[in-house]
């Protein structure tokens, strides 16, 4: 017997409901995007090594996916290095290319590549797959969608709070309650700062990032783990238990900081995209979060997380201000800011909370029951002018016994039924049967067709 076909860990399949349920959640995060006038941009599923080794951190290059080359691959490889096994450097001549792990840095590329192409500030907005060789865990995947938007060329922080504005709007539409962390990575260079460990930035986002998942003294551990000095981690306390209102951990920061040129730029940033968030009218709330730092190395201005209230989950939408990440590709002195919706975890939360709506624009309105060759002839003209009218209708293929037929129906959550026998065609009429109330009415063409148009726009 052979063996049942299964697929990678970490992906998934999605049947026609749940594909319905995705878009739902693409096509609203689209139709804003396009409100704030983005456009929508594709990139390759992969790039070259070089383009994405070395932009997501020491942990983000271990979770790339590399492909091995074509052909024979270890044509290229050296005796000894196969002796020694040697797996980082043995990567570099096996494999030359990698699925990407973010939206981003393929978009800076992009970016760069097409220069004289495009229209700067250029707003763009792409939604694809990523890959992240990670450990799958509730919430996460090692195949997951991204859904980006990004404003590149421009340094002005009303881009910011625009972002703000845009995820408020996207989670009002999907009835989430959430509330967006805000920090700044200048900020965070200021407290590594004040620490006297400015050399280790990296290492202290990295392990404050994850305060909230493995406790503080772990954070602690790490960071010395690190070779980060006791003295310093011990000055670094008092800032990561800094607690009150955005105002009032300003307040302190101000205070704390204020021999850091670097970490007061990282303030008035901050001052400045509240200021301009406290002239919208936003329904979401906005927390200074000094712990948040997402542990990407190319952020270096603000940086925003989403979390939704309605439930434990890890964030569901992120992303911050990069300065020099087209740089990398040839191109300084391009600032950009962008944030990502995981559309897998959305998604799961608004399962969890029945969120989704009962009816989509791809579910069938109208199955056409089929009882004979005479009937469909009958059928088929009425289905076509159903379809022009935008209704989605079938008619069921074969004319097999009626139960069948609407059983079909029921397992498909095809809310009407049109059935047209001797009767109904002497009538030149149709039965139309509503499958949820079970109540049926004999009407014309024109008839059904209003019904269904105005059933469709409840």
């Amino acid at each position: 017997m052979a063996e049942k076909p299964t697929i990678p860990k970490g992906t998934r399949d999605f049947s026609p409901a749940e594909v319905v349920k995705r878009n739902y959640i693409f096509d609203t995060i689209k139709q804003v995007f396009r409100l704030y006038g983005f456009q929508p941009i594709e990139t390759p599923a992969m790039e070259n090594l070089s383009t994405l080794m070395g932009k997501y951190g020491e942990e983000g290059d271990k979770l790339l996916f590399k492909i091995l080359n074509s052909g024979d691959y270890l044509s290229r490889a050296s005796d000894d290095l196969l002796r020694e096994k040697d797996s980082v450097k043995l990567t570099s001549q096996l494999s030359e290319k990698g699925l990407r792990y973010d939206l981003t840095v393929p978009f800076a590329r992009y970016v760069v590549q097409y220069r004289n192409d495009i229209v700067f500030p250029f707003r763009r907005y792409q939604i694809q797959p990523v890959w992240r060789a990670d450990r799958p865990q509730k919430g996460r995947y090692r195949e997951f969608f991204q859904c980006d938007v990004d404003v590149i060329g421009s340094n002005s922080l009303l881009n910011e709070a625009e972002l703000i504005q845009i995820i408020d709007d996207i989670f009002k539409r999907l009835k989430l309650n959430t509330v967006v962390k805000l920090n700044n990575r200048k900020i965070l260079a200021g407290i590594a700062e004040l620490i006297g460990q400015r050399e280790h930035l990296t290492d202290i986002t990295v392990a404050i990032d994850k305060l909230e998942k493995i406790g503080l003294d772990h954070v602690n551990a790490e960071l010395a783990g690190k070779g980060i000095p006791a003295e310093a981690i011990q000055k670094l306390q008092p800032v990561l238990a800094l607690k009150g209102t955005t105002s009032e951990i300003l307040s302190r920061l101000e205070e704390i900081l204020s021999q850091s040129v670097t970490g007061m730029n990282g303030l008035e940033e901050t001052k400045t995209i509240l200021r301009y968030l406290d002239a919208m009218d936003l329904s979401i709330s906005v927390e200074l979060d000094l712990t948040l730092a997402r542990g990407l190395n190319y952020y270096t201005g603000a940086i925003i997380e989403v979390k939704t209230t309605d439930m434990k989950m890890g964030s569901i939408c992120g992303g911050g201000r990069y300065d020099d990440l087209t740089g990398i590709f040839g191109l300084p002195d391009i600032s950009g800011v962008g944030v990502s919706f995981g559309a897998e975890r959305i998604y799961d939360v608004l399962e969890h909370l029945n969120l989704f709506p009962q009816e989509y624009p791809e579910i069938t309105r109208v199955l056409f029951v089929n009882f004979g060759e005479r009937e469909e002839a009958y059928c088929l003209p009425v289905l076509e002018r159903i379809r022009r009218e935008g209704i989605n209708a079938e008619i069921y293929p074969e004319n097999a016994k009626m139960k069948k037929q609407l059983n079909y129906a029921n397992k498909k959550e095809i809310p009407f039924v049109a059935l047209a026998g001797e009767s109904e065609m002497t009538a030149q009429k149709f039965t139309l049967k509503n499958m949820s109330t079970g109540v049926q009415q004999l009407v014309t063409p024109e008839e059904m067709i209003r019904i269904l148009l105005q059933t469709s726009a409840r």
